[in-house]
């Protein structure tokens, strides 16, 4: 594998000059200013050389971007793509698996057949696994006419936008960006299978029915989507603290991106967020601990946001 450049590489220089503007109004449209440029310099720029660098082959890229909740995925991948596309004029598109989730009237059903927790978006069993399939399908196929609607979740309605006003993709992308929390994500053997790891589960699960469930679910088509990423990056924060208080800031940055007050706007306050994080948290610990091992890139990042393909001590 080709390594990534060093700041110092001339074509960094160049694109960054090249993308520094677009760069400035992407941060202010994501409301996530005073980013310093070290972060653009050191690790967005770098990043998009070494994927441009890749030998061009028939079918897009998927590049999965792995790491617990809020360490950064998404706004990583959204830098990115926008170095790709102004600085290399590459064809792009991305989606979570938060876009694939399953609507709340399944997760319901789910509920009362199985568990009550699994009315819980976000373990794996509360996906459309299918969706996601299928959207890589339409990309991989596609021919220049081609247009593909990208699935689009409100995390703030707790539903999927209007399928008429999710993304229309126009032709086959050379890039497809796919973030995860637990991407690439393995099942974890029953035969080291531990006890309830906190209140949620002491409280809510003691028996593990819905996590042992969950887990069963991740064996399945999860297994047959994270087989198709051509390349894994990790974002690996120190700990498990780290990830509670990163998806507290998630949810902080999430509320200034509302417009209205609206009653179906769901945001939580921080008790409910380290509550909810709690559902993830056995998965969390499994890819933070054994994701590095095989990650084909692993980016460290500490509490306060600053990234590095070094691991600090």
């Amino acid at each position: 594998m080709k390594k990534i450049p060093n700041i110092d590489n001339s074509i960094c220089e160049q694109i960054f000059n090249k993308t520094k503007s677009e760069i400035k109004d992407l941060s202010s449209k994501l409301k996530i200013n005073n980013i310093p440029s070290e972060f653009f310099k050191e690790i967005v720029i770098p990043l998009a050389v070494y994927f441009n660098s890749l030998k061009t082959k028939e079918k897009p890229y998927l590049i999965g971007f792995t790491g617990g909740q809020g360490s950064g995925k998404t706004t990583l991948s959204d830098f990115i793509q926008l170095v790709l596309q102004v600085g290399f004029e590459k064809k792009t598109t991305g989606f979570s698996i938060d876009d694939l989730y399953k609507t709340p009237e399944e997760r319901n059903i789910l509920a009362k057949t199985i568990h009550p927790l699994c009315k819980i978006r976000g373990v794996p069993g509360t996906h459309n696994v299918k969706l996601g399939l299928d959207l890589l399908h339409s990309l991989y196929t596609a021919n220049s006419s081609t247009q593909t609607s990208i699935p689009s979740f409100s995390k703030i309605q707790d539903k999927h936008f209007p399928r008429e006003k999710w993304q229309k993709f126009k032709g086959k992308p050379d890039f497809i960006f796919f973030d995860a929390w637990f991407g690439g994500a393995k099942p974890i053997s029953f035969e080291n299978w531990i006890p309830p790891i906190n209140d949620l589960e002491k409280e809510e699960d003691p028996n593990g029915i819905w996590s042992k469930w969950s887990n069963k679910e991740l064996a399945g088509d999860y297994q047959n989507l994270f087989n198709k990423i051509d390349l894994l990056l990790m974002i690996k924060v120190p700990n498990m603290s780290d990830v509670y208080e990163s998806r507290w800031l998630q949810e902080q940055t999430l509320l200034k991106t509302i417009s209205s007050n609206s009653s179906d706007n769901k945001i939580m306050d921080k008790a409910e967020v380290y509550r909810f994080v709690m559902h993830y948290e056995r998965l969390t610990r499994y890819v933070l601990e054994e994701i590095p091992n095989f990650a084909d890139i692993v980016l460290y990042r500490d509490k306060n946001f600053k990234f590095s393909f070094v691991k600090k001590p």
